[in-house]
């Protein structure tokens, strides 16, 4: 079986690692017994490309569960635990193409042998794996039932495809889910985030001024946690109705240029190109810590920062010291590339659980509907949102209340009023 990861002597460590993640994620093992027993996706080829976690393992054995033939490769070059790479191939039998570190050419390279399965659905984060496919894999589209997409970034783009006429095949937009930004993009988020950061600085959160660039779901989340761990939070937004909401969630809102030689750290969640740029690097007072949160690694502009720096070295794992002309150091943290990733384990497989059901049952939608869906972008449908928070109350031990036939009643009439 070909698959290119770091050490395979690392699988069995994965393996244990990859069974802890499991106890956590009640609603898709529910699926993966069912999955087992109806074979909802034999005959499909699936590629994807998704962060290789413990978490992406259960999922990837819930697909092969369910029938499908699945190659998997990083969507991120800093994501990837290698452990988990070793484990998928010597235990799970899933091609995989992953190695934590890979420079952008290795990255590709991946991509490439990913798709060597030649799919007929792509399962994506960031769609770069759907951006290959139309414009160097031209020749997989006629083959191709759909996809699904995980996060936000890629949503964006792939609507933006869709709006010009480009998109080749349908796309369900996992990210989109209730039960998948709410929490993921929220808990999930800001728990992570701030966990890479302590992880790589080891520095202390309470006190501090914290910046979070962007309050868009991910933002409101590291907000909230910062927050939490008393930090000083400062929210930038150009979203006015973003920006509202921020304060009227307790945190202080100001430009970018006016919080900029104040703050002790800064993280960015906006999904856009060059959020932190020269302007604001110049007036970072000394020790100022930037990290990134966002999918891609563009929010910060690096090749300006790196112009400004007389001096760079590596200080610590995943730190990048950045000794600026006026003699203020700046410190970089994972590549600007997703700090929750490179130097955590993302997050938390209670959250994952919803999100990755969102990706096994928004396969089998597709599967099962792909003849009826135009070449555009599809909200996940809503029973299947209903089902996972639901199975999710479940594994939690937790009930709630139905409505009395007296009150579907009313809430189906316009008749009755006070």
């Amino acid at each position: 079986m070909k698959s290119d990861v770091k050490d395979q002597k690392l699988a069995e460590k994965g393996r244990l690692r990859i069974e802890w993640a499991a106890k956590d994620m009640p609603v898709l093992r529910g699926i993966k017994a069912r999955f087992m027993k109806e074979k909802p996706l034999k005959g499909i080829r699936l590629a994807a490309c998704l962060h290789v976690t413990t978490e992406t393992a259960n999922l990837m054995d819930t697909l092969a569960a369910g029938g499908a033939q699945v190659h998997l490769c990083a969507s991120n070059p800093l994501s990837t635990q290698d452990d988990v790479a070793a484990s998928l191939v010597k235990h799970f039998k899933i091609p995989t193409f992953a190695i934590k570190g890979e420079d952008n050419k290795t990255y590709y390279k991946h991509m490439g042998q990913c798709l060597s399965l030649m799919p007929n659905m792509t399962m994506d984060d960031g769609a770069d794996l759907v951006s290959t496919v139309h414009k160097e894999k031209a020749g997989l589209i006629k083959n191709m039932l759909g996809g699904t997409e995980e996060t936000t970034t890629g949503v964006i783009r792939l609507k933006a495809m869709a709006a010009d006429g480009v998109l080749k095949y349908p796309i369900i937009a996992v990210n989109d889910a209730y039960t998948k930004y709410l929490f993921d993009n929220r808990y999930g988020t800001g728990q992570s985030t701030l966990d890479g950061v302590i992880r790589a600085t080891n520095r202390l959160i309470a006190g501090s001024i914290l910046v979070v660039c962007g309050y868009g779901w991910c933002g409101k989340g590291v907000a909230m946690r910062a927050k939490g761990m008393g930090a000083r939070v400062v929210v930038t937004e150009v979203d006015p109705l973003r920006a509202l909401e921020a304060v009227l969630d307790g945190f202080a809102v100001m430009p970018l240029e006016e919080v900029a030689a104040q703050a002790d750290m800064f993280i960015t969640v906006t999904g856009d190109i060059n959020v932190i740029s020269e302007r604001s690097f110049k007036k970072m007072k000394d020790g100022a810590i930037i990290a990134n949160s966002g999918h891609f690694n563009v929010e910060i502009d690096i090749p300006a920062l790196k112009k400004l720096s007389k001096s760079t070295r590596q200080i610590r794992d995943f730190v990048e010291e950045h000794t600026l002309r006026n003699g203020n150091r700046v410190y970089l943290l994972g590549e600007g590339r997703l700090i929750n990733l490179a130097a955590a384990e993302g997050h938390p497989s209670q959250v994952m659980d919803m999100s990755f059901a969102n990706q096994a049952l928004s396969a089998e939608y597709m599967a099962k509907n792909y003849k009826k869906l135009d070449k555009k972008v599809y909200p996940v449908p809503c029973a299947i949102d209903q089902e996972i928070a639901r199975l999710k109350l479940a594994g939690m031990g937790i009930k709630i209340d139905k409505l009395t036939a007296e009150q579907k009643k009313y809430l189906q009439s316009w008749e009755m009023g006070t």
